[in-house]
């Protein structure tokens, strides 16, 4: 029988290489939706690993701990593309692992030892505080290592035998980089408003002063200081807000020259992960989920369209253009398998709301094109007459 088979195949493998399985294939799984031909080989690795029935790896109480000046940058999804100021979840077991039985086990057990006696004590800032002394160890351990071509080539090569990821050694670099400047990326959250819900140009002001400040000190962190801002945008695309508003024409160009242009290939990041949530939802036949991703999909290419000019003469436009043909090829694939004589919600045209009347007047505002006069303003108000 097949099961018998995938057990003596699994009973081969030692226990290590079992429960790195197990996070390997969650991975895969989070990030493809549900993996054809591995349901028995998950159910029987659960039960070794997941007494509880659980079917998402529990983070232990050391790494938890030692994760958590990760968690405002930490994102799920696959790891395809550079996502700027954001480090894969999926990474995080790989690399744990690697660092608790590779890289530095006798401070990992120590380390381990007494973040449990903080823990059974009750004493959370002790768990804390010892979290922190090792972070800053590990931190500068791997600064020396990563700094020489075989330190660096060595550790793909030992990350790889616990995670096929791609993103797994790039992931190790940024988590570095977040330790090192952790002190600083928390004062600068802290000093961010709770929530942003008009990006509007004076807020657009006062949140690049503050990144002035922090870029001055903290430039190599500036893609997750970016993130912080980003997280409390009402919709992500505005973050392109921060590139647009100073450069001096909208040019793709001259943004491209200003000091938080990254923002632009940032908010390109997360529409590769609608993208890959789009094909996840589309497959598992979720399809309202599917429409509120494939609007956002639409009105994020919309904002990038209208307000950086020549965008498709710039590595910006070609990653969109790419992008959205395959997102297209997509949604004509789940279209085409109802008949032509049944509408599909994902060929709507509604889901554009910017083929309305309303959103076409605002492009011409925007571009400034015709005889469009007065800006939105006008626009607004000629709606109104109509």
């Amino acid at each position: 029988m097949l099961a018998d088979r995938i057990q003596e195949f699994l009973q081969r493998l030692t226990p290590l290489t079992r429960s790195s399985l197990l996070a390997e294939l969650e991975r895969l799984e989070m990030c493809e939706g549900e993996l054809p031909g591995t349901a028995e080989i998950l159910a029987s690795l659960r039960a070794e690993f997941r007494k509880d029935g659980s079917t998402q790896d529990r983070v232990n109480n050391a790494s938890r701990y030692f994760f958590a000046p990760l968690e405002p940058f930490l994102v799920d999804g696959a790891p395809e593309h550079a996502n700027f100021g954001r480090i894969q979840r999926g990474s995080l077991a790989a690399i744990w692992e690697w660092i608790s039985r590779d890289l530095l086990p006798t401070m990992a057990r120590d380390y381990i030892k007494k973040i449990d006696e903080s823990i059974l004590a009750n004493h959370p800032r002790g768990a804390q505080k010892v979290a922190s002394a090792f972070q800053i160890k590990v931190a500068k351990y791997l600064e020396s290592t990563l700094a020489s071509a075989d330190g660096a080539d060595q550790t793909r090569r030992k990350l790889a035998t616990y995670t096929a990821s791609r993103a797994a050694y790039t992931d190790l670099t940024k988590m570095v980089s977040v330790l090192r400047e952790h002190g600083a990326l928390a004062k600068l959250d802290s000093a961010l408003p709770a929530r942003i819900d008009n990006f509007d140009d004076g807020r657009v002001a006062k949140i690049s002063a503050l990144l002035d400040g922090f870029s001055k000190s903290h430039a190599q962190v500036l893609p997750f200081a970016l993130t912080l801002v980003a997280k409390r945008l009402k919709t992500s695309w505005q973050l392109i807000r921060l590139a647009t508003k100073p450069a001096a024409s909208k040019n793709a160009a001259d943004i491209a020259a200003t000091p938080y242009a990254i923002s632009v290939a940032m908010v390109l990041d997360r529409l590769e992960d609608n993208h890959s949530a789009l094909r996840i939802a589309l497959k598992n036949d979720r399809i309202l989920i599917s429409k509120e991703i494939l609007k956002h999909i639409y009105d994020t290419e919309y904002a990038l369209q209208v307000r950086i000019d020549q965008l498709e003469q710039s590595e910006w436009g070609v990653r969109l253009n790419e992008l959205m043909h395959s997102i297209g090829l997509l949604v004509e694939e789940e279209v085409a398998r109802f008949p032509d004589n049944v509408g599909h919600v994902l060929g709507s045209r509604r889901l554009r709301s910017h083929d309305s009347l309303s959103g076409r007047l605002t492009y011409l505002a925007w571009k400034g094109r015709d005889a469009v006069s007065g800006g939105a303003a006008f626009c607004r108000k000629l709606i109104g007459q109509t």
